[in-house]
């Protein structure tokens, strides 16, 4: 059996563990999770219990939750690729603090502008959630702008798997016009590369259920009913 990711649209943060799989060049597939409708319901409760994407169900048919572990999870299958590295290492390390900043800081800034839009917040309630958003926005592009400097990757010389979970959260200024990215030129630098990596298209593509070509492993589809029914 292949793994198969359970993704969240629209724009879900599980845009980074498709990019990986693809990187990765695994066999796997995908299950589509609408939200908020169907990844709060009783039946995808059975896939994760919190109700959030993306999980992975390995080929082993267990269940991994939270991006960070199935990041980490990808990651050691990829040593060879250099997505991830040995446990113990320098480099594992780095990769692990990196995650960790994308998964927290990054992550979080744009919490309170997604609650604002996604609980129909009105007046001094939405005027104070944005203003709160935009400002953790602006200071979370200028802390990971400092981080990245002139580096083509955000560790370096090769791509990782922070670079396929920055770019899933990135995007999401195209959704709060907070800040203008290109004031930002090492991070639009590094945006623009990934918007033209095949993985990153492939993404977007199976978002928008357009005509997805794989450079990778995608072997199709599954429903939820189907995955349910199999166990």
């Amino acid at each position: 059996m292949h793994s198969t990711l359970f993704y969240g649209v629209p724009s879900g943060c599980s845009f980074g563990s498709i990019v990986a799989l693809e990187w990765l060049g695994e066999p796997y597939r995908l299950c589509r999770i609408e939200m908020p409708e169907v990844v709060t319901s009783d039946a995808y409760r059975r896939i994760n219990p919190i109700g959030e994407t993306p999980t992975l169900m390995d080929a082993d048919g267990r269940f991994i939750s939270e991006s960070l572990a199935i990041l980490n999870h990808l990651g050691a299958r990829g040593i060879g690729a250099g997505l991830g590295f040995a446990q113990g290492t320098r480099d594992f390390d780095r990769l692990n603090q990196m995650l960790a900043y994308l998964n927290t800081s990054f992550f979080g800034a744009f919490a309170p502008l997604w609650y604002a839009l996604e609980h129909g917040a009105q007046g001094d309630e939405h005027a104070a959630l944005t203003r709160y958003g935009a400002a953790e926005v602006r200071n979370v592009h200028a802390e990971l702008e400092a981080m990245l400097g002139n580096r083509p990757w955000l560790l370096g010389e090769r791509r990782t798997l922070a670079d396929a979970y920055f770019i899933g959260i990135a995007r999401w200024t195209r959704y709060h016009a907070v800040l203008q990215r290109e004031d930002y030129p090492n991070l639009q630098r590094l945006y623009e590369q990934l918007e033209a990596d095949p993985a990153v298209r492939f993404a977007h593509a199976i978002e928008q259920q357009r005509p997805a070509e794989s450079s990778g492993g995608f072997q199709g589809h599954v429903t939820l009913d189907e995955v349910l029914a199999s166990r």
